[in-house]
């Protein structure tokens, strides 16, 4: 068989690899998959259509699959764990908690709790979630942490963007405060480019406005 058709072939397989986890159908039985068989999922389709492209052939695809099974972000037991306690923190408070399904855990801090229009200052709301997001991560030293700031579509560019990024400096400033180090905390504004409800409304735009924390523990394998 020639290189070209091993070629062809890696790539199926790896595309076959990426259908499964992604699709969720219910013939794949991936509906009784947990969030954590999901992500593992997800990271060996992703590894394997990685693995096909560098690796021309099968032998590729399947390396890559292994890969982005074993690379990525896992849901352990302190993940768990965290995840509990920060919905427990934020009961009440319009803090969405959830797993990724990639195995992050994910915070979604509405306008409302975090900041107000047009500032970057964290309000009194916010300090709660924020000391028991910090409590217990140096026990984590394979975690890392995101921090995504967002605005609505009120005002240009020129202010929504450097304000984004001001809002996730807040954040990860808080953070340094209450003992993370600061270089395991990426930050990123995205300002108005990622609306998650209508901005043609008050109540679309202060779901918007927003802050994203990430939390993703590697691998062994990946933190090397």
């Amino acid at each position: 068989m020639s290189r070209n058709q091993l070629s062809s072939r890696a790539l199926v397989v790896a595309g076959g690899a990426l259908a499964i986890a992604v699709a969720g159908c219910a013939d794949m039985n991936l509906g009784g998959m947990s969030q954590t068989q999901k992500g593992t999922a997800v990271g060996a389709g992703v590894g394997a259509l990685a693995g096909a492209a560098i690796g021309g052939d099968t032998r590729g695809a399947v390396v890559g699959g292994l890969l982005g099974a074993a690379g990525g972000y896992v849901w352990s037991r302190h993940m768990q764990e965290k995840k509990l306690a920060m919905e427990r923190a934020a009961v009440g408070s319009g803090v969405q908690v959830s797993q990724t399904p990639d195995n992050q855990l994910k915070l979604n801090i509405p306008s409302d709790i975090s900041f107000d229009t047009g500032r970057a200052d964290i309000k009194p709301n916010l300090r709660p979630i924020l000391d028991q997001f910090a409590s217990g991560l140096s026990s984590q030293p394979n975690a890392q942490i995101r921090i995504i700031g967002h605005t609505d579509s009120t005002g240009p560019d020129t202010v929504n963007d450097p304000l984004s990024v001001q809002r996730a400096q807040a954040a990860r400033q808080y953070l340094a405060a209450r003992g993370v180090d600061p270089n395991r905390v990426v930050i990123a504004g995205r300002g108005e480019r990622e609306p998650i409800a209508d901005n043609s409304t008050e109540a679309g735009r202060a779901h918007n406005r927003r802050v994203e924390i990430y939390l993703g523990e590697r691998s062994n394998l990946a933190a090397r």
